[in-house]
C-alpha cells in the first residue's frame, strides 16, 4: 500500500505500517511480554484492540489462536492498513478468526450498547499524551465490555501511571524501558485463576 512501511510480528511475518510520526507501534519487547503473560487465555479468545494503529497486537493474538478480533482506530489511513493486516494474517491461519475493524472515535464508540458478549482480552494503547485513559476506563467499566474473568491491559509511558480508579482491580504492573503495562480486571471478579496466580512484577514509578 502506498505510503506505508514495514513492521514485523514476533514470528517474523511482515505487516504494513503507516509511515510518519503519527503512530507508535508497540515494541517487539512489549508484544512478546504481553503474549507470554496472556498465553493461557489466547486460544479461542475474543480480543478487543483499542487505538489499534496498524493492528500489530491483534495480529499477534490471531497468530496464537484468537477466535474473534475487533480493532478500533479512528484514523482512516491506519484503519485501512489495520484491516488489511488483520485479514491477511487471519487468512494465513486457516481464516477462522472473525475480524472486524471499526473506524470511529473511540470514546463515542464506547458509549454505545456493547451487547451481551464481552471480550476476554482488551488491549488499550492510546497516544501516551492524549489524555484518554481515565475517560476510556470509565466507559469500559459502565458496561460489560470485559468478561467477568477477562483482562484489560493498558500500555502507557513509564512514569505516567494512569490510575484505573475504584471500578477496577489492579492485577499487575510491569515496566519495559520507556513503556509500561498495567493489567486490570473488573472489580467484582473472583481472583482464583490465570494471571492472578503469577508472581507480581510491580515496578515503583512505572
Amino acid at each position: 500500500m502506498n505510503g506505508s512501511g514495514q513492521l514485523r510480528l514476533i514470528s517474523g511475518r511482515r505487516l504494513l505500517s503507516p509511515r510518519g510520526n503519527g503512530t507508535r507501534p508497540t515494541t517487539a519487547r512489549v508484544r512478546q511480554a504481553v503474549m507470554n503473560i496472556v498465553r493461557p487465555r489466547l486460544m479461542e479468545c475474543r480480543w478487543l484492540d483499542l487505538c489499534s494503529g496498524s493492528g500489530v497486537m491483534a495480529c499477534e493474538a490471531i497468530e496464537r489462536g484468537a477466535r474473534a478480533v475487533t480493532a478500533v482506530e479512528k484514523d482512516p489511513r491506519c484503519a485501512s492498513i489495520c484491516k488489511r493486516n488483520l485479514e491477511d494474517v487471519a487468512k494465513s491461519h486457516s481464516g477462522r478468526t472473525e475480524v472486524k475493524v471499526v473506524r470511529r472515535d473511540l470514546l463515542l464508540w464506547l458509549k454505545q450498547d456493547c451487547g451481551e458478549n464481552g471480550f476476554d482480552l482488551i488491549y488499550f494503547d492510546p497516544p501516551y499524551d492524549g489524555g484518554m485513559y481515565q475517560q476510556t476506563l470509565s466507559l469500559l467499566s459502565k458496561q460489560s465490555w470485559l468478561q467477568p474473568d477477562g483482562l484489560l491491559i493498558c500500555e502507557y509511558r513509564s512514569g505516567q501511571y494512569p490510575d484505573p480508579g475504584d471500578n477496577w482491580t489492579v492485577v499487575d504492573r510491569r515496566r519495559y524501558g520507556n513503556s509500561s503495562l498495567v493489567m486490570i480486571s473488573r472489580r467484582e471478579r473472583c481472583h482464583h485463576d490465570g494471571i492472578d496466580s503469577m508472581q507480581p512484577q510491580t515496578v515503583p514509578g512505572a
